[in-house]
């Protein structure tokens, strides 16, 4: 029959949302040039072009469930769009690679400098680089021992919290009985899918509190010293990705009360689990090397 569909590939029909965010990206970017140079109306035109991408976000993903309820998202579909999320955490692990390259080389390499009753004290020109020091002389770093530990232990919680979500879905019998209507139809455990989900919601909510607690009463400046600009954009970019994982696993809470996830077909969730745990590793690094490697032998701030 001329114009069937004999493949399993989904041919996606003309759609004006790539036009339309990359538009709502393009003002949203001038807003905030617009802003950071002090043009009048910057800040507006900025939130307009964030409101803007938010909208183009959401309908664009609103349109991707769509397609899933519809049948478009095949297993061949699936596999790709796995590929897919594997190649944007790819580029995500380098993300983080440039960050954790600078903090290295500012250690490695430091610049000799002090800090005296909290005002930078550079070397004079010609100082040898023996006077160097890492982090600076006199400088307070954070205890890796307290806040820094605890969140480690909260985001290690969450990784186990979110499997067990992960699992609760994939299987259907639970002590070897179904589990009433949900695992009649075969979509899983659902009690398993949302206490684990809102548990890990909850734990990444709070590492954000904690992380900001912390930030508020670092002894260091971000500006002026390598060691507070290296600090704070490493665990700040990954404070930032905890957030949008939240968000991510947020959605994946209101999607599983809706009943859209089926052991055969989740992959809006194995995303945002994957995503989760790549959050967790980088956290790793970022404790061994930034908060344990990188002040040691440096006073602790409250010590």
């Amino acid at each position: 029959m001329a114009g069937a569909k004999n493949h399993d590939y989904h041919i996606l029909p003309p759609s004006i949302m790539p036009f339309y965010t990359s538009m709502a990206a393009l003002v949203m970017a001038s807003g905030g040039i617009m802003y950071m140079h002090d043009y009048a109306g910057g800040g507006w035109i900025f939130l307009i072009g964030f409101a803007a991408v938010l909208f183009g976000m959401y309908s664009w993903w609103a349109q991707v469930i769509r397609e899933a309820h519809a049948g478009d998202h095949t297993p061949v579909v699936q596999l790709h769009f796995r590929y897919g999320m594997i190649l944007f955490i790819a580029s995500e692990v380098m993300f983080f690679v440039g960050w954790f390259w600078a903090f290295f080389d500012f250690s490695l390499f430091p610049t000799a400098m002090s800090i005296v009753d909290g005002q930078v004290e550079r070397a004079a020109e010609g100082a040898t680089a023996v006077a160097a020091t890492w982090p600076p002389k006199g400088l307070e770093v954070i205890n890796a021992f307290e806040l820094p530990l605890l969140n480690t232990l909260i985001l290690l919680a969450s990784g186990t919290t979110v499997t067990w979500a992960h699992h609760a879905l994939i299987h259907n019998q639970r002590g070897g009985e179904k589990r009433g209507l949900w695992g009649a139809l075969g979509v899983g455990d659902r009690d398993g899918v949302l206490k684990g989900l809102w548990l890990t919601v909850l734990l990444g909510a709070l590492f954000t509190s904690i992380q900001a607690y912390e930030y508020m009463h670092a002894p260091f400046p971000f500006k002026g010293i390598n060691y507070g600009a290296a600090f704070f954009m490493a665990t700040g970019f990954h404070g930032f990705h905890v957030l949008v994982g939240t968000i991510f696993l947020l959605v994946c809470l209101i999607r599983a009360y809706k009943g859209d996830f089926t052991p055969k077909q989740h992959f809006g969730f194995e995303a945002a689990a994957w995503y989760w745990h790549f959050v967790d590793v980088v956290w790793l690094f970022l404790f061994v090397t930034v908060y344990v490697w990188g002040g040691w032998g440096a006073p602790v701030h409250g010590g």
